[in-house]
């Protein structure tokens, strides 16, 4: 496990949705409860572990967690643990008229999701301010798309189910 990662939303409603009872579970990605349950034990793991949560200064990552799940969902009391633990490392990024994240141009070009723009712009920053930056994915393909680029900003992913995310990544390529 690397030192410093930026969660991907989708990584904490998978773990939260590993109940299969659970609400959130009927639109979790991947709809398959073992694969959520290998998302949750990575997200056990990061909890557990001395690796630190990188999320902006201006609360635009905590906002969206906060918008997709709830108080008691898994997914936000590993957050909330990380920050009670004084494990969480708050990085500058600026943002845009728009709510979105600024990125340099190359990459603005590339990463045109919105939500995960903000993702970037956070492990840019913490590379620059600590030396690395990581993305820490499950359910959304798109960061397949981004990873030379990214690559190229020393910007590092790690797909925790990549077996699933890259086939669904091919499938969706060849449509």
């Amino acid at each position: 496990m690397k030192a410093r990662y930026v969660v991907d939303t989708n990584v904490l409603i998978a773990a939260s949705a590993v109940d299969a009872e659970h609400p959130s579970a009927i639109d979790a990605t991947p709809g398959d409860p073992a694969l959520r349950r290998v998302v949750w034990e990575w997200l056990d793991r990061f909890q557990r572990s001395d690796a630190r949560l990188v999320l902006d200064g201006a609360g635009g990552i905590f906002a969206e967690y906060h918008n997709k799940l709830g108080f008691n969902d898994y997914g936000i009391q590993v957050v909330l643990h990380k920050w009670s633990t004084a494990a969480v490392d708050n990085v500058a990024v600026e943002y845009d008229g728009n709510g979105e994240a600024i990125l340099p141009a190359s990459l603005a070009q590339v990463v045109h999701d919105g939500a995960d723009r903000k993702m970037v712009a956070a492990a840019l920053a913490s590379h620059a301010q600590f030396g690395e930056g990581c993305v820490a994915f499950a359910g959304d393909t798109d960061w397949h798309d981004w990873e030379d680029a990214l690559a190229e900003h020393a910007v590092l992913l790690e797909p925790i189910i990549e077996a699933w995310s890259r086939a669904k990544h091919a499938a969706k390529q060849q449509r």
